[in-house]
Parts: C-alpha cells; sequence; structure tokens
C-alpha cells in the first residue's frame, strides 16, 4: 500500500458578532480535504493528514522521516508553518529547514506535489512565499514574488493541453468552472498537462531521481466550485495524480 503525507487544508476562523452595546465571540475549525482524502482511502493509499495546526511540530525534520512515505502532498499550507516551529520561533533553537529537507527527499526519489490555495505558492500577500524557499528548486514551476491570487468570481474553465497524459486518464476533458488559482509559471523541464486562463494548471515534472506536480487551484471551497467538488471525474483525477506520484 502506497503510503501519502499530506499536510495542510484545515483552518481557524474567530469571529467577533456585534449586536449593538454588546458583543460577542465565536470560533470554528474546518477542513477541506475530507472528500479528497477519503477518495485516496477508498483508492488504496495510506493518507496521513497533518493539519496545519499541528504540521509545525508533526511535519517530519528529517529526510529518513519523509522517506516512510512514496508522496508528500501539501496544501494552503505556508511555508512559516513549515520553518517556524515552536523550537526556533518560541525557543531559538537551531533546527533542520524541513523544505530543505523536502528536496533532499524528492532528489532522492520521493514525490512532491502542490496543491493551490491563499497559503500555496507565494498566496495572498505573497504570504505563503515558496518561491523565497529551498522548495523553489523541486516545484515544476518558477513562484512569484508578489500576491499571486488569480480571482475568478464568474468561474474559468481549464484547458487540457495533454489529454495522453497518465494524471488525465479517464478523465473528462471538459472541466467545471474554478473561482481562482494561483499564478506561476511552468519551468522549461516541465509539462503542463493543462492551463487555467492561459496560466499553468497542471503541471508534472523530475527532481532529481523524484517526481514533483502542482495543481494551482484549489481542491476544495472556495476556489473549488461545488460543480467541481460534485464532477463525476473529481475522483478519477486525484486517484490519477496520486498514482502517478507514486509511479504506479
Amino acid at each position: 500500500m502506497k503510503k501519502i503525507l499530506f499536510a495542510g487544508e484545515t483552518w481557524l476562523s474567530y469571529t467577533i458578532h456585534t449586536k449593538g452595546f454588546d458583543s460577542f465571540y465565536t470560533s470554528y475549525y474546518g477542513e477541506g480535504a475530507t472528500k479528497l482524502i477519503g477518495i485516496l482511502g477508498d483508492a488504496g493509499f495510506e493518507v496521513t493528514h497533518l493539519s496545519n495546526e499541528v504540521a509545525s511540530e508533526k511535519f517530519p525534520f528529517t529526510k529518513e522521516e519523509l522517506d516512510k512515505y512514496d508522496a508528500v502532498i501539501l496544501s494552503d499550507i505556508g511555508s512559516n508553518t513549515l520553518l517556524l516551529s515552536a523550537g526556533t520561533f518560541v525557543r531559538s533553537e537551531f533546527l533542520p529547514d524541513r523544505c530543505d529537507v523536502i528536496c533532499d527527499y524528492v532528489n532522492g526519489g520521493g514525490a512532491l506535489c502542490m496543491i493551490g490555495g491563499y497559503m500555496s505558492f507565494s498566496g495572498i500577500d505573497a504570504k505563503a512565499r515558496y518561491g523565497k524557499t529551498a522548495l523553489a528548486k523541486a516545484l515544476p514551476v518558477e513562484v512569484l514574488e508578489i500576491d499571486d491570487r488569480c480571482e475568478t468570481p464568474a468561474g474559468v474553465n481549464p484547458k487540457i493541453l495533454k489529454k495522453e497524459h497518465p494524471v488525465l486518464q479517464d478523465v473528462e476533458e471538459k472541466w467545471p468552472r474554478f473561482l481562482g488559482y494561483n499564478r506561476t509559471i511552468a519551468k522549461k523541464d516541465s509539462t503542463v498537462a493543462a492551463t487555467i486562463n492561459g496560466d499553468p494548471f497542471i503541471v508534472t515534472g523530475t527532481y532529481g531521481k523524484g517526481r514533483t506536480a502542482i495543481f494551482s487551484s484549489d481542491c476544495s471551497p472556495h476556489w473549488g466550485s461545488k460543480e467541481f467538488m460534485e464532477w463525476k471525474s473529481y475522483s478519477r483525477f486525484w486517484t490519477n495524480l496520486a498514482s502517478w506520484l507514486c509511479g504506479q
């Protein structure tokens, strides 16, 4: 059974409610990858999910730990969550750069996929800042140094360029609309399987002995529209991508 480490795609919301003179507060914890993780589990993959809230401490610090997995998927998790564990940020300890560790893992034969979101690639206000990290070497795209979000509230349909690509096998050629994505620039030695608004959408490549891929929009709301989440090829696509990453 192939093993996947999935990090991110969770959030905490803290809301202030004001009603005249009085105010009160509510909080909410959300998970966006429940459907995707379930699909991968049903397809025979063993998925370990690290929420954003625990990834800072629980994401592996060594290549040896990562080598237990056939692929790593990062989804809507900013680079600071990987770089600034409590050991470094609170106690000023010297610890491994986990973006560099991921690169070593892929270079040695592992696999990496980044899924889009407000805290992917460069992200909102350029806070995800992966282009400034070692991980930029392993990705099959170049990360912009500015806020890379492209918001498309009217919806935009991806365009398939290489329908013969393994990640698109038995996937409908007409994709649903998306509400946004992260802009990137494909590297010369990568394969752009699909575009969105003329920008990279699905890109695959290699780094050393390993495989890398990106999906520049969201696997869940809000960019992932309701029609995408209910699309009959949703399961097939993610299963194909996971299989390709794991070399199946």
